[in-house]
């Protein structure tokens, strides 16, 4: 017999990148999407930035608008910052790119920080260490392809969390 969800112990994912107003709100919606489709309530996510530019607020607005053109609402989430705790909180740290990796590597206190920390694009493209492109200074089309990016990490990362 298959166990209920409600009998697997909590996984919580957070998804960084360096303003949280692009890309890991963009994740965080995305795989949150899935989440709720696949009633998967063991798997909690958040989204995080590594620099506090944009604390409390909105995604960016392209980011609103692809996600809602993907029938995913982005509206409320406001931006953080990535502290040291937040190794103690998620069991899943997955960064947008190498910059992003490295910045929160250098918070890490140990191996057990360190294994939590991944480079989100190695779940399509494994061991590929490929980055997730800012599309801040892009065109709308920059935010499309990310949005597609980042949907079909999230449909490997579910299925590894199922």
């Amino acid at each position: 017999m298959k166990k209920n969800n409600v009998d697997k112990k909590t996984t919580h994912v957070l998804m960084v990148c360096l303003g949280n107003i692009c890309r890991s709100s963009l994740a965080e919606g995305i795989l949150q999407s899935k989440i709720d489709l696949a009633k998967l309530s063991h798997i909690v996510v958040n989204s995080a930035g590594t620099i506090d530019y944009h604390v409390g607020e909105q995604p960016d607005p392209r980011s609103i608008a692809i996600a809602l053109e993907n029938g995913v609402d982005i509206q409320s989430q406001q931006s953080s910052v990535f502290s040291i705790s937040d190794f103690d909180t998620f069991d899943l740290i997955y960064v947008m790119d190498k910059s992003n990796y490295s910045d929160i590597m250098m918070l890490a206190r140990g191996k057990e920080d360190k294994s939590k920390v991944r480079l989100i694009l190695n779940e399509t493209s494994p061991n590929q260490d490929k980055d997730v492109p800012d599309p801040y200074y892009g065109g709308s089309k920059g935010f499309e392809n990310v949005y597609k990016m980042l949907d079909k990490a999230c449909d490997k990362i579910i299925d590894n969390l199922r």
